[in-house]
């Protein structure tokens, strides 16, 4: 990866791609010298994923360009709720009629596979903090959020398969994992960001001059608001990504306060983790941007590397291909259509956003997940071979795709920025 970086960037293709191309040919599926089952290694794999997608999701966070306001935000809120429940919704529906799962597994399945992913999905994400590309910040943040808002109904299909208490008529279900889960998440993530921001700023100006580790502060910040939220059940994907968000937004206000006009906190903005600009002050977001990036690369190619270990020439189904494509061509799309409505989204936009629904890390570790609590065998199996298949898929179909699309795209709608 060191070596070959730029080569990666210049090839018409996602750098996932390559890594599966290794996995499958190591793996089970040519030359049969690695295989990683991941029904044995749920436990494994659950943390696996869950880390990878934590870091992606505290990486999209810190690189949002605005404060979170429904005026801004609208078109990924609406991404990341509506969208996402028409998508569970027509997943359910063509498993339960056309696959023949139980009604439970079907809305499982289709809460598994409906988010989008942030770990697979770089090459159509934000850039860096100052990118204000509209597309790329609508799927950054949608990705950001669907993470979580996706959870409440993996516990409603779990619990329709008689593995999690949902209570009658559903009433404990939306009481609990879908009103306070939610918002939970989302308040300890603000508190957390919010204040990381203000000790850090405190710490390093005047009388302290307090040098600080600003990747370890990241992972700190990441493990300590994933933890709170573990333990009054709310949300932690949703926590992570809005503690980015706050930390970020409250440092630059912090900047525009503190300092003599506006050029500080529209410096910092403007600054990329790569290319930090020197007479801007030190953030915690922008030192820890970079190392969690690096992170999130290695994970990258860890778990695509895994993902083709896992596949026999065998795991190829007509159902699971005929689901993938559903979930591309018809079930992404029209959500994002209805989704959109009302917004001021270009043509162009609505058809770019319902194409790429990247489907990756984010889906194998909601598998795990329920797996982990107790799905039975014989449906497990059947739930995986589906999502390994949609996911391989994702990876072959947007991987070869998102350069080409993503470059006319963004030659046309360059004059398009986001509104400040």
């Amino acid at each position: 990866m060191g070596v070959t970086f730029t080569v990666l960037k210049r090839l018409p293709v996602t750098s996932a791609i390559i890594y599966l191309a290794v996995g499958l040919l190591v793996g089970p599926t040519f030359l049969d010298l690695f295989h990683f089952n991941p029904l044995k290694e749920s436990a494994l794999l659950e943390v696996l994923t869950e880390v990878a997608v934590l870091i992606s999701l505290f990486s999209a966070g810190v690189k949002m360009p605005v404060p979170f306001s429904f005026a801004r935000w609208r078109a990924p809120v609406l991404l990341a709720t509506v969208s996402m429940v028409l998508s569970v919704g027509m997943v359910a529906a063509f498993a339960y009629y056309l696959l023949g799962l139980p009604l439970g597994a079907g809305v499982l399945l289709g809460a598994i596979l409906a988010p989008t992913d942030p770990v697979l999905a770089t090459d159509i994400q934000s850039r860096h903090p100052g990118d204000r590309d509209q597309l790329r910040f609508t799927l950054t943040s949608e990705a950001g959020m669907n993470d979580g808002t996706a959870f409440p109904f993996v516990m409603l299909g779990m619990g329709l398969l008689g593995l999690h208490e949902i209570g009658d008529f559903g009433l404990r279900w939306a009481a609990v994992d879908v009103l306070w889960a939610t918002v939970g998440g989302i308040a300890i993530g603000v508190a957390a960001g919010a204040a990381l921001a203000h000790l850090g700023w405190k710490l390093r100006g005047e009388p302290h001059k307090h040098e600080l580790l600003d990747d370890f502060l990241g992972l700190g910040l990441i493990g300590l608001v994933y933890g709170l939220t573990v333990q009054v059940h709310a949300w932690g994907f949703l926590a992570v990504f809005f503690a980015a968000v706050a930390l970020r937004q409250t440092e630059l206000r912090l900047a525009n306060r503190h300092s003599p006009g506006l050029r500080s906190a529209q410096a910092v903005e403007r600054a990329d983790s790569a290319n930090p600009d020197p007479a801007v002050s030190p953030t915690v977001s922008q030192g820890a941007l970079i190392f969690k990036e690096h992170l999130e690369r290695l994970s990258e190619l860890m778990l695509v590397l895994l993902l083709g270990g896992t596949l026999y020439p065998d795991s190829w189904s007509w159902q699971a291909v005929a689901l993938a494509l559903f979930l591309f061509m018809v079930a992404r799309p029209l959500s994002v259509f209805i989704g959109l409505l009302g917004t001021r989204a270009s043509w162009r936009m609505h058809g770019m956003a319902g194409w790429f629904g990247v489907r990756g890390i984010g889906s194998l570790y909601y598998l795990m997940y329920a797996i982990q609590h107790g799905l039975p065998e014989p449906l497990a199996l059947e739930l995986m071979q589906l999502t390994l298949i949609v996911v391989t898929l994702s990876i072959l179909m947007h991987g070869t795709s998102v350069k080409p699309l993503m470059g006319r795209f963004w030659r046309r709608d360059k004059h398009r920025p986001l509104p400040p």
